[in-house]
């Protein structure tokens, strides 16, 4: 059965695309515009802009389009969207939005004291871990995605809880603490690691695990959060097997596979990034102490030299 019969709005969620170009406009208005506020005379990077409008424009993508729709009918799509939202966009945002607007963020007294909390990359990485692993409880996880309300809160906070685990590792304000490289190939491979055991219990079970993929009546009452209620009233529908070849035990460990991998190829590309870093920080200090060593050395020779 098409897509189509739940609609342009259910389909292509125009209010949440008119939030995305506000925030973007707003984005350069602050950055650009209004600069001076600022008192920074560093413009804003293109690279800085590029990361950015990347970020916003792969939030629509997977919560504004169609793959939002099929992350409420497959779990394979949930899981997908799931992978980009916290592993990847946290970091475009990071990365996009200027070290001096952070710290004109951070010297608000209240953002300033959770980042003093959550900003830890201990603390970040284990409350990471957990807030995935607890979203993914069979029961908690039917509840969220039959209330908008819960559904809606859990998802911010799930989102603020990446956003922190990926904190450490990209930012580049000044003043703040900062992980040496070393720390951050250890930080990333228990990154990883930590979020294994949810994955392996959604690929490994026997038995599907959420109703909301499932049991037909359930479904139709969490697709409510993605479409309107007056169209859902005007269609008879029986399940997501409608939408989807796959069982429903395919579905869900094909989810499962895919957030492995896709967490597995952002974190490898993130590793290779710090090992990169790493290496040329190295050889730069090598060649500052070779360079040290020799000015000392031709001094003491022309010092010798006029004795």
């Amino acid at each position: 059965m098409s897509l189509s019969i739940f609609g342009f709005q259910a389909l292509w969620s125009p209010y949440f695309l008119g939030v995305i170009i506000i925030l973007t406009g707003l984005y350069f208005f602050v950055t650009v515009a209004r600069r001076d506020r600022f008192k920074v005379s560093e413009p804003l990077q293109r690279s800085e802009a590029i990361y950015f409008i990347l970020a916003m424009t792969l939030i629509y993508v997977i919560k504004g389009s169609p793959i939002d729709l099929m992350a409420h009918i497959m779990f394979t799509y949930h899981m997908v969207q799931m992978a980009f939202l916290l592993l990847l966009v946290p970091m475009l945002l990071i990365k996009g939005i200027p070290w001096w607007v952070w710290k004109a963020v951070l010297e608000i007294p209240v953002v300033r004291s959770i980042f003093k909390v959550f900003g830890q990359p201990v603390i970040a990485l284990f409350v990471f871990a957990l807030m995935f692993s607890v979203y993914h409880l069979p029961v908690l996880f039917d509840t969220i995605k039959l209330n908008e309300t819960y559904h809606g809160i859990f998802t911010f906070i799930l989102f603020m809880s990446a956003f922190f685990m990926n904190w450490p590792l990209i930012h580049d304000v000044e003043g703040q603490p900062k992980m040496k490289n070393l720390y951050k190939i250890g930080y990333i491979i228990a990154n990883a690691v930590l979020i294994t055991p949810a994955c392996a219990l959604i690929i490994f079970n026997p038995e599907p695990l959420y109703a909301t993929y499932t049991d037909g009546e359930t479904w139709l009452k969490a697709m409510e959060l993605c479409v309107p209620i007056s169209t859902l009233a005007g269609l008879s529908l029986s399940g997501p097997e409608l939408f989807n070849n796959m069982t429903p035990i395919a579905d869900q460990q094909m989810g499962g596979v895919l957030m492995k991998i896709l967490q597995e190829i952002i974190f490898i590309v993130v590793l290779v990034r710090v090992f990169v870093r790493w290496w040329r920080e190295e050889k730069k200090n090598e060649a500052d102490i070779t360079e040290k060593a020799l000015r000392e050395f031709q001094a003491a020779k022309k010092q010798s030299e006029q004795y």
